[in-house]
This record gives C-alpha cells, sequence and structure tokens, in this order.
C-alpha cells in the first residue's frame, strides 16, 4: 500500500502535511494495520463508515479482514476522518502505546510492527521513521528467520547425508554378501548342471535300450496278434454252427406252439361270443351311478353364506372366515381405513395401507378367493403411488365419493346368488351391503386372521 504525495490529502496535522512515504508499508506492518482497523471497526456507526466500507458492517472482525481489507486499507489512506476515528477507538483501546508514540517515544519492549502500525494510523511526528524502521526490523526478523531456517535446513542435510552414507555402505555390504551367495549359488547349479547332463546321457541310453526292447516286444506281440486271429475265425465258425442248430431248433417250438395258440384263441373267441350274445338278451342300460351315490349326505362345497351363518361360530373366529372364503367364487370386499385404524392406528396412513395388503396378499394366496381392498381418497393430498400386491384389487373413491357408497356400489354390482364377504365395523356399511346378499363380518375378524399368516 503506498503512500501518495505529501499534498494528496486534506492536513490532519503538521507532520502529516509534509511527511510521506516513499515506498509500499512492509507486509507485516499492512497486516496489523488492517486488523487494527478491522477490529476498530464495530464500534462505529454505519453513517461514521465510509460508503465502500459500509456493506461490512455486520460482519466478523475476522471476516472484514479477509474481504475488506484491500478497501479499508484504501479508505484510511484516502478518508483522514475516517483514520481519525479509527486513531480515536486505538487510543481507547491501547492508551499506554499510542501516547507513547504520539510523544515520540515508543516502549523499547514493544513489538516494531505495532508501533509501526500505531504510527501509520495517528500520523504523529516522524511517523515515516517509524513505519520505516519496523519495516526494516521486520526484514531484519525475517533474514534471522530465513538463516535460522537455512541453518536448520543445512544441519537436516547433513544428518540427510550421513544416513545415506550410511545405508549405503551397509547396502553395499548387503550386496557384496549376495554375490559371495550368488557365486556360490552358481558354482553349485554348475556342479548340479554336470551331474544333470550325466544322468541325461544314462537316460538316452537307457532310453535306446527300451527301443530294442519295445521292438522285440512288438515283434512277439504281433505274432501273438496273428495266432489269436487265426483262433478267432476258427470260433466264429463253430459259433456259426451253433446258431444255425440254435434257430433250427427255435423252428421246430413255434411250429409246435402255433397249434395249441390257434385252439386257445377259438376257445377265447366262443367265449367273448356267447357273452356278447347274453347282454343283446338282457338289454342291460349303461350305468352311470354307483352304490354310494345312493346314500344321503351333505357334499362338501355345498352351503351357501346364510348356512354358515347358522353354525355354532363366534363372529370373532377366525374360522368363521375360512369357511366363508372357502365357498366357490367367494368375493372378499375389505373396507380398508376401517380395518387399519381399528387394527394399528398409530401407524401413519402410508404403513397401515401396506401392511393391511401385504396380508392380505397373503391371505388371497392361501384361499384363492377374489380380494379388493377400498381405502377413503379424500384423506390423500396427492395421488399415491402404490403397486397393487398380487391377487389383490386396490381401489380408492372418487372425489365426492366415500369408501362406504364404493363398497355398496361394489356389493350391488355382483350376480344374485354369488358369495360376497364385507369386511367392516360401521354398521351402516354393514347393513347396506346385508339388503343386496352379502355377508357383512367384523373388522377384528380379520385382524385375527392375518395374525396367523
Amino acid at each position: 500500500m503506498e503512500q501518495p504525495a505529501s499534498g494528496a490529502e486534506p492536513a490532519d496535522g503538521a507532520g502529516d502535511a509534509v511527511e510521506a512515504l516513499d515506498r509500499p508499508l512492509p507486509e507485516g506492518v499492512r497486516r496489523r494495520v488492517v486488523a487494527l482497523v478491522s477490529d476498530a471497526f464495530g464500534g462505529l456507526t454505519v453513517t461514521e463508515l465510509p460508503a465502500q466500507l459500509r456493506q461490512y458492517a455486520r460482519f466478523t472482525p475476522t471476516r472484514r479482514a479477509k474481504f475488506a481489507g484491500n478497501a479499508m486499507a484504501a479508505a484510511l489512506e484516502g478518508d483522514t476522518l475516517f483514520r481519525q476515528r479509527i486513531g480515536e477507538r486505538l487510543r481507547e483501546s491501547q492508551p499506554e502505546l499510542t501516547a507513547a508514540v504520539e510523544a515520540g517515544s515508543p516502549p523499547a519492549a514493544a513489538d516494531p510492527v505495532d508501533v509501526a502500525a500505531a504510527a501509520y494510523v495517528l500520523r504523529p511526528v516522524g511517523w515515516v521513521k517509524l513505519v520505516a524502521a519496523a519495516g526494516e526490523e521486520v526484514q531484519r526478523a525475517d533474514a534471522e528467520r530465513a538463516d535460522e531456517e537455512s541453518r536448520r535446513e543445512l544441519e537436516r542435510l547433513r544428518e540427510e547425508l550421513a544416513q545415506a552414507r550410511t545405508l549405503t555402505k551397509s547396502e553395499t555390504e548387503r550386496l557384496r554378501a549376495e554375490l559371495d551367495a550368488a557365486r556360490k549359488e552358481a558354482d553349485a547349479l554348475q556342479r548340479k548342471l554336470r551331474s544333470a547332463l550325466n544322468e541325461v546321457k544314462r537316460g538316452e541310453a537307457a532310453v535306446r535300450r527300451g527301443k530294442a526292447e519295445t521292438e522285440t516286444v512288438r515283434t512277439e506281440a504281433a505274432a501273438r496278434i496273428s495266432a489269436a486271429e487265426s483262433e478267432t475265425r476258427r470260433l466264429r465258425a463253430r459259433l456259426g454252427e451253433a446258431e444255425a442248430s440254435v434257430e433250427a431248433g427255435r423252428r421246430a417250438a413255434r411250429e409246435g406252439r402255433s397249434v395249441e395258440d390257434m385252439r386257445l384263441r377259438l376257445l377265447l373267441d366262443t367265449v367273448l361270443d356267447a357273452a356278447r350274445g347274453l347282454r343283446r338278451e338282457l338289454a342291460l342300460p349303461p350305468s352311470s351311478i354307483r352304490p354310494a351315490d345312493s346314500v344321503d349326505a351333505v357334499e362338501p362345497g355345498a352351503m351357501t353364506p346364510k348356512d354358515i351363518a347358522t353354525r355354532a361360530l363366534s363372529e370373532t373366529d377366525p374360522a368363521l372366515l375360512d369357511q366363508l372364503l372357502a365357498l366357490p367364487q367367494a368375493h372378499l370386499i375389505v373396507d380398508g381405513y376401517n380395518v387399519t385404524k381399528t387394527g394399528y392406528p398409530q401407524l401413519p396412513l402410508e404403513k397401515q395401507r401396506l401392511r393391511l395388503l401385504g396380508g392380505l396378499a397373503v391371505l388371497a394366496a392361501q384361499s384363492g378367493a377374489e380380494m379388493t381392498c377400498v381405502f377413503d381418497g379424500a384423506e390423500l393430498a396427492a395421488p399415491v403411488l402404490l403397486a397393487p400386491p398380487r391377487g389383490v384389487r386396490v381401489l380408492f373413491s372418487k372425489p365426492g365419493v366415500t369408501a362406504d357408497e364404493l363398497i355398496r356400489q361394489l356389493a350391488r354390482a355382483e350376480p344374485p346368488g354369488r358369495p360376497v364377504v364385507v369386511v367392516s365395523t360401521d354398521r351402516e356399511v354393514a347393513d347396506g351391503v346385508a339388503k343386496v346378499g352379502a355377508r357383512p363380518v367384523a373388522s377384528v375378524l380379520l385382524l385375527k386372521r392375518l395374525s396367523r399368516v
């Protein structure tokens, strides 16, 4: 951050009018100045801030220093009134340091950077020298730190060199040992190779001997094969003679048996003709019933929902529902929310539906009955994304139509005589479906049956 010429800004003191920096602020001093402005920033009202800094009024000091550092430095340099207000805040927060700087005798133990930053803000007589001295001190400190870092780096490199030399020496010794071991192993391998060559030569001699023996064996085998083939031809000739003899015996046996078969067949044909003549004489009609059909009894599947209702079963006995679903072409209609709010009202509606439909799917697979589950569509805030389970029809009532009315429509749509069972505790639903011939049952009955699934 450079200081403009001495006549570029309004004078706020005798020294400020003639003193100006001839070089940019040292970076350390500039950071400290920005930090001082950021800390004092919060003590000013919005109207006391320059226009370009008012947008940062609500920032924390750290964020102001990070995002508005350049803007604050420019305002401090170009706005004398703003600099004076920052100086007043600095006097309030660091009275001893500011008093010493303005008196021209900064404390010897004070940080030169703090002294230079305070002098830059307060602008006492000789402030340029204080800032320049701080810059030289910072450069000297940086040079000392760089020298110290160089010295430590040199020491580290020396240590690494010593370690590398030690490692190289140990590695060289290890490689020499490995080289000696490799030479010894090579000598041993050469000895083994010579031994193997000798073994190969002996093996080749054995192979030659084996070939000669094999040739001898082949000659003997050829002679034996020739003798075996001669014996085979002789045996085949004898076998042909034996087969001819056997065939002659079979022909003689077939000729003797054919006479007996002819006599037996003639007798069987005579008996069959006599039986057909007797059936014509008696003129008996074909029989379509059996003696067991004449016994009076109740056949399975011959009952109706009304017959089951008269049996001695409790209205909450799951066996009653099993008997109803066992009827031919039974149709079970379920008042969905009536069942779920009876069995598990604490669950959300979505989980109530999923739990009920899962149980109905298993029940449909077990019973084979047609099943329809009806839910009230008035409680839906949006269309339901639901894949109906296998064997269960899922319906939602239209706007303006209740689930109870939809259930009564389903019951009226069935033909007279078909077994229709409606599950609902609602008395209006039960009475309505009973008028069209359906059998109402309580929701607790279905819940007990599903608990066994």
